[in-house]
């Protein structure tokens, strides 16, 4: 919400009217960056969390925890991996995502490639 805020404070006072939003038919090629932005707050909340605890606030709330292949702690770079991966998995109607079903360990697509798990902890 803050960053929305300040992306309409500065769209407000370079082109756009009071009550417009942010689209790209209102603030042109500056919609992307915009766009670029939320993506980038999205990635480092859940790479925030998944470093720290291994949970996002969602994840908390179902008792699951993501770990390395060991059950370690992610690294930076496992969770930027599963990240990224997590994004193409599910790009394409979540097919990525609907692979544990099909995988003899249950595990996602993009877990399966970023060697990571999702445990379900005891309450």
């Amino acid at each position: 919400m803050i960053y929305t805020a300040g992306a309409l404070y500065f769209a407000h006072r370079v082109r756009l009217a009071p009550g417009e939003a942010i689209e790209h038919s209102t603030v042109g090629a500056w919609f992307y960056l915009y766009q670029a932005g939320e993506i980038a707050l999205i990635a480092l909340y859940a790479l925030l969390n998944w470093t720290r605890s291994g949970q996002t606030l969602g994840m908390r709330a179902w008792h699951l925890r993501a770990v390395t292949e060991n059950g370690g702690p992610l690294g930076w770079k496992a969770a930027a991996l599963r990240f990224a991966l997590g994004v193409l998995a599910w790009a394409p109607a979540a097919l990525g995502v609907l692979w544990l079903y099909a995988d003899s360990e249950h595990l996602a697509l993009h877990d399966r490639l970023s060697k990571t798990r999702v445990v379900h902890l005891e309450r």
